[in-house]
C-alpha cells in the first residue's frame, strides 16, 4: 500500500528564513518557466516548449544565479518544472474535452507553498530511525531541521514534500510498501447515510452529530475578514497591519481545517474498528455544491428570475463544512490498512425508497427528518431509512445482483 505521513517541522529562526527563501526561489522559477512558455507559444512556435526543453536549461540557470537558484536541490527544481508541465497538460486536456480551460496562472509568493523532492536522499534526506521525538530531516540549503514525529513511519520513503501552512511548516512523506495492519473480524456490517443535520446516520439507527466547525467560528471569522477588507487595494500586502490581518484570518481557517480533519479521523477510526464491511453512497459533492444556473426573465431583457441561489448557497456551505469527500477518502484509507471492506453504492432514491415494501416516491420523504411510505404507511427517520437502503444495495452488489 501507499501512504502519506505528515509531520510538523520545528525550524530555527534562521532555518525558517531559509525555507521562505526556498519557496520564493522555486516560485520565481515556476513563474519564469510559465512566462517562457507563453512567449514561445506566441512568438516562436505554436507547439511551444516542453518540460524536457526547460529541464535542460537548469544547469545554465544554476550557474548564472548561484546565490538564488544554485543553492537548492536540482531534483526539486525539476519537480517544480514538472508541476508546471502537469498544469499545461491538464489545460490542453480540458480544451479537447470542451470544458472551461483555465490557463495556468502566475503564482504569488504567498500562494506557492510546496516544494517537492522526488527521491529520498537527493536534496532531502529523511532520518529513518525508529519513532523518536528528536528526528531530523536534512534539506539542501537549509540544514538539519527538527521534526515532531508523532508516529512511526512504515514502508519505504519515496518522495518528500515541504509545505507551508500559515506560519507552520510541515513535511509530507509519501511511502510505498506500507504493510497492512489487519484488525480482528467483528462480523458486523453497516450502512451510513451522510447528511448536514447529522454528520452521518448508521443503519443501526445511530446518529453522529455534525460539529459544524465553520458555523462555530463564523462570527470571529467574519470579524477578521471584515477587518481585512477595510484596507484599500493600493495598500494591500504593503503594510504591517494588513499582513497581520491576513495572518489572523488564515489562522482561523487553518484551525477550522485541523478541527474538521481530527473529527474525520476519529469518526472513521470508530467505524473501521467496529465493522468488517462499511457501505456508503457514491456522492458527487462537486455536483451537489454547484451553484444553480441563472434564469433569464423573458419579460425583462437583461433581467433574471429568482433561482433559489441564496438558499442553495447555505446548503452548499453546510455540505462543504461537513467535508464528506475528505471523510470518505480517510475512511477508505483506514479500511484498507485494517483489512476492512468499503463499498460505494448508487445514491439515487435511497431516501425515497421504502425499506419494507420497496415503494419509491418523492412523497415518501415528508420532511427532512421524517419518512412515511405512501403505500404501506411505514414511518421512520429519513436518514435511518437512507442508511438501511444503502446497506441493502451493498448486499445486492456483494451477491452480484446489481
Amino acid at each position: 500500500m501507499m501512504r502519506a505521513y505528515k509531520f510538523l517541522l520545528r525550524p530555527t529562526v534562521r532555518q525558517a528564513q531559509a525555507l521562505r527563501e526556498m519557496l520564493a526561489d522555486h516560485c520565481s522559477m515556476y513563474n519564469g518557466a510559465l512566462q517562457e512558455r507563453r512567449d514561445a507559444y506566441r512568438h516562436v512556435s505554436k507547439t511551444g516548449i516542453r518540460y524536457g526543453d526547460q529541464s535542460a536549461q537548469l544547469k545554465e540557470i544554476r550557474a548564472f544565479d548561484p546565490e538564488r537558484q544554485g543553492r537548492w536541490s536540482f531534483s526539486s527544481q525539476q519537480a517544480t518544472l514538472r508541476r508546471l508541465d502537469k498544469a499545461f497538460q491538464a489545460f490542453f486536456r480540458r480544451v479537447k474535452a470542451g470544458q472551461t480551460p483555465g490557463y495556468p496562472r502566475f503564482k504569488g509568493v504567498g500562494y506557492f507553498d510546496t516544494v517537492i523532492f522526488p527521491k529520498d536522499g537527493d536534496g532531502c534526506r529523511w532520518d529513518s530511525t525508529p519513532h523518536d521525538s528528536r528526528t531530523r530531516v536534512r534539506l539542501q540549503g537549509v540544514g538539519h531541521v527538527r521534526v515532531h514525529q508523532h508516529r512511526p513511519v512504515r514502508g519505504r520513503v519515496k518522495t518528500i514534500a515541504v509545505k507551508r501552512e500559515g506560519n507552520r511548516w510541515y513535511i509530507v512523506l509519501s511511502c510505498d510498501d506500507v504493510p497492512a495492519e489487519p484488525l480482528a473480524p467483528t462480523g458486523a456490517v453497516v450502512g451510513i447515510d451522510m447528511g448536514t443535520v447529522h454528520f452521518l446516520t448508521t443503519s443501526d439507527g445511530e446518529h453522529v452529530v455534525n460539529p459544524r466547525f465553520l458555523d462555530a467560528a463564523a462570527e470571529e471569522l467574519a470579524e477578521a475578514q471584515r477587518h481585512l477588507a477595510t484596507f484599500p487595494m493600493r495598500t494591500r500586502r504593503r503594510t504591517k497591519a494588513h499582513r497581520a490581518a491576513a495572518r489572523k484570518a488564515a489562522r482561523l481557517h487553518a484551525k477550522i481545517r485541523r478541527q474538521r480533519l481530527d473529527f474525520h479521523h476519529k469518526t472513521a477510526r470508530e467505524l473501521v474498528r467496529d465493522h468488517d464491511v462499511i457501505t456508503h453512497e457514491r456522492l458527487n459533492t462537486a455536483g451537489m455544491t454547484k451553484a444553480p444556473a441563472p434564469r433569464p426573465d423573458p419579460a425583462k431583457p437583461g433581467g433574471f428570475l429568482p433561482n433559489g441561489a441564496a438558499a442553495k448557497a447555505g446548503l452548499n456551505r453546510s455540505i462543504l463544512d461537513a467535508g464528506w469527500g475528505v471523510f470518505l477518502a480517510i475512511l477508505a484509507n483506514k479500511a484498507e490498512s485494517a483489512g476492512r471492506t468499503v463499498i460505494a453504492v448508487d445514491p439515487r432514491n435511497t431516501s425515497r425508497t421504502c425499506p419494507e415494501c420497496g415503494h419509491v416516491a418523492k412523497e415518501n420523504r415528508v420532511t427532512q427528518a421524517k419518512f412515511q411510505c405512501t403505500a404501506c404507511q411505514f414511518a421512520a427517520n429519513a436518514d435511518h431509512v437512507g442508511a438501511t437502503n444503502v446497506l441493502h444495495r451493498a448486499g445486492l452488489v456483494l451477491c452480484g445482483v446489481a
